[in-house]
């Protein structure tokens, strides 16, 4: 095997998106070949016609990136050791056709393997459960320095060094001795933080309009009691209880309660429990629950102890998976909670609220339509009117009975709703009367879909809607069973292969690559209602990221992400500071910050993520429009960075006044023609659009 064939073999290991690679090898599954590059399937199949056919029982390959050799290992016990070891070892030199073989089975130390769930494919039966361990451990810190822990003898000093066992695919505190269970004293007034602002829990609730004018509210575990003082000074009766810091606080039943990042830091399970169920009981209409959720590798300095682990400040913190925190509130008060952000859940009281509140979170903006002919009619009315255009721009639909402000005195008028809704239809355009009446048909299917998405016994019944709701669904679809009958088929749709990528490639909103579509969080109103769904599956059950500018769905992969750029609207080139990704599959949460680094992704291009009516959408395009006459967006992989970016405004002498492109001072008359001519006889540039993140 000649060397070109060699270095080719390599590169496609190292650019393999299945299994596990190291520094100098690539480990793969015996049920993920089929998953791997064609060629790398054809170089594997010559190595094996060289194996002994009794040991075909092979669990792992082994690739080598700089020798032409295939190992085939076998690890007996994959499936149900967390850490199986190895038995036998066969080496294949394609080279030299030499079969090596080496048995471990009577090692005193032999080799054993870590995060399982990197060989194999996340359809793997015990995908999620290899997962959950890795997670764990990496957690507490237990697959740190990996060459120290590669053997048997490896292993056990670290679950020693760290007093714990792995019981199943689960890590277990061991007891000190095998009478008194080790109890730390845990400060877990050390956890609670002065913050400049409401918390994040608070702010959201505010912001969803959960405390309205007269509301209640108590935070229950309130630490210093920022978010008690500036609640107060919104206006609202607000009070709280804390252990530590206001322990004398009646706990009084409010309408809204607030149990923000408490029962994280409770080390007892029955007292975390305890806390969780007394917190609702002095709920009257909506308890907040917030909890930290482990999206990504927690920092250095902790051990384990319990379901959670103790700080080097000698706190406890319980990292909870999203899915898992949402199960054990609605296990522990036998209620659906209704996720909103990651670790953060609101519990109603009544279930007509709740549903409201879920609806609402699928209800897109509609714009009333213009007065285009101010017939006399409508001149004379236009104040009796006005609410009733406000009305059906808000639900789509005429009003009933006491759902509007003067509808007596309009029906005395004009006699029915329909008769003084002509009378608006004349003065403006029916068809966008219609496409508003169109857009909440979409809003309630949407809401439909998703409720019947994650449990198909849960879609609540019709008369668990508020009643306007109900009207809703009645007048846009004429009964309840045909309006679900329709979400179903929706759903249904979602799950055709192929079928999300044919909507984003249809798709006349966002920027299209060959890997995903990319819209702006504004215009999600606006997708086509399948791609409306799709992003539902996942806000609905994980809850967007906070402050999210861009939304990305995958084309090919069940996977969405959310993108941070927190300077959108001010930056002509905005870096990207987060992102979350969401895996539909297992709900796999993925989080990347970029701050502290010297070369994050720039955006370009702004215009193409947003629709025409966006506040700055004609300054965006003047820009673009500009970049690309200075040929400056021509190579988009080499301008993804900062660092290209910048290097690119360089090498062409121009610089950003706001948003637009000038010349640098420093650019010489003799460089400014030449680059102007150069611009003459350039190609137009490709259609090729550079991935962003994740």
């Amino acid at each position: 095997m000649n060397a070109f064939v060699s270095s080719k073999i390599s590169m496609l290991c190292q650019q393999s998106q299945v299994g596990k690679k190291l520094p100098n090898a690539l480990y793969v599954h015996a049920s993920a070949l089929a998953a791997l590059d064609s060629k790398l399937q054809q170089y594997e199949s010559q190595a094996r016609k060289l194996l002994p056919e009794s040991l075909n029982n092979f669990t792992l390959v082994k690739f080598s990136y700089n020798q032409t050799k295939i190992s085939y290992l076998i690890y007996p016990d994959f499936d149900t050791d967390p850490h199986p070891e190895l038995q036998t070892s066969i080496q294949v030199n394609l080279e030299t056709q030499e079969v090596q073989h080496r048995d471990y089975s009577d090692s005193q130390n032999p080799p054993l393997l870590h995060r399982e769930e990197t060989f194999i494919t996340p359809d793997y039966p015990h995908y999620q459960t290899f997962d959950k361990l890795t997670r764990q451990e990496e957690a507490i810190g237990l697959l740190r320095e990996p060459r120290t822990i590669g053997t048997r003898n490896g292993w056990m000093q670290r679950l020693q060094e760290f007093n714990v066992k792995i019981e199943g695919h689960r890590v277990i505190p061991l007891q000190v001795d095998r009478q008194v269970q080790f109890q730390p004293k845990i400060d877990r007034h050390k956890a609670a933080i002065h913050r400049p602002d409401l918390s994040k829990p608070v702010r959201l609730a505010l912001e969803a309009g959960l405390l309205t004018e007269g509301s209640t509210f108590f935070d229950y575990g309130c630490g210093h009691g920022s978010d008690i003082k500036r609640i107060a000074e919104r206006g609202f009766v607000s009070n709280g209880w804390d252990p530590h810091y206001h322990p004398h606080t009646d706990r009084t039943p409010s309408e809204v309660v607030n149990l923000g990042y408490v029962i994280n830091v409770i080390e007892s399970q029955s007292e975390r429990r305890e806390a969780l169920i007394d917190a609702w009981r002095i709920t009257q209409r909506v308890l907040i629950v917030a909890a930290q959720v482990l999206i990504s590798d927690i920092s250095r300095g902790q051990i384990a102890y319990g379901d959670g682990v103790i700080s080097s400040r000698n706190t406890f913190q319980k990292y909870y998976e999203q899915e898992e925190l949402k199960l054990y509130i609605d296990q522990v008060l036998n209620v659906d909670s209704v996720p909103v952000a990651l670790g953060i859940y609101f519990v109603f009281r009544d279930e007509a609220q709740a549903q409201s509140f879920r609806a609402s979170r699928f209800h897109s903006r509609a714009t009333t339509p213009r007065v285009l002919v101010a017939t006399k009619r409508f001149e004379d009315y236009q104040e009796l009117l006005t609410p009733l255009m406000s009305f059906f721009t808000e639900r789509g639909r005429l009003p009933v009975s006491e759902e509007l402000r003067g509808f007596e005195i309009m029906l005395a008028e004009f006699g029915t709703m329909r008769r003084a809704f002509n009378v608006i239809v004349q003065a403006t355009n029916q068809d966008e009367w219609d496409a508003i009446a169109d857009k909440r048909r979409q809003d309630i299917l949407v809401y439909l879909a998703l409720s019947n998405f994650d449990n198909p016994y849960k879609r609540p019944k019709f008369n668990q809607f508020p009643p306007t709701y109900q009207t809703d669904i009645k007048a846009l679809f004429g009964s309840y069973q045909a309006a679900c009958t329709t979400a179903d088929l929706m759903l249904f749709n979602l799950g055709k292969i192929g079928f999300i990528a044919t909507c984003c490639q249809n798709s006349r909103i966002g920027r299209l690559d060959e890997r995903a579509l990319y819209v702006h969080i504004s215009a999600l109103d606006a997708l086509d209602p399948m791609l409306r769904l799709y992003e539902g599956c996942a806000s609905r059950t994980i809850g967007r990221m906070d402050g999210a500018t861009l939304i990305k769905f995958h084309l090919h992969k069940p996977k969405i992400a959310y993108l941070f750029y927190p300077d959108f609207d001010t930056d002509p080139h905005p870096k990207l500071h987060t992102s979350m990704q969401i895996d539909l599959r297992d709900l796999h949460v993925r989080y990347r910050n970029y701050t502290n680094s010297n070369n994050p992704p720039v955006l370009h291009r702004k215009d193409k993520y947003v629709i025409a009516d966006y506040p700055q959408y004609e300054k965006f395009a003047k820009l673009t429009q500009q970049e690309e006459n200075w040929g400056l967006l021509d190579n988009i992989k080499e301008i993804a960075n900062l660092e290209g970016w910048l290097q690119c405004l360089q090498d062409n002498c121009a610089e950003l006044q706001g948003h637009r492109i000038v010349w640098r001072k420093d650019a010489t008359p003799d460089r400014v023609k030449q680059l102007q001519a150069q611009r003459k006889t350039k190609k137009p540039p490709s259609n090729f659009v550079a991935d962003e993140p994740l």
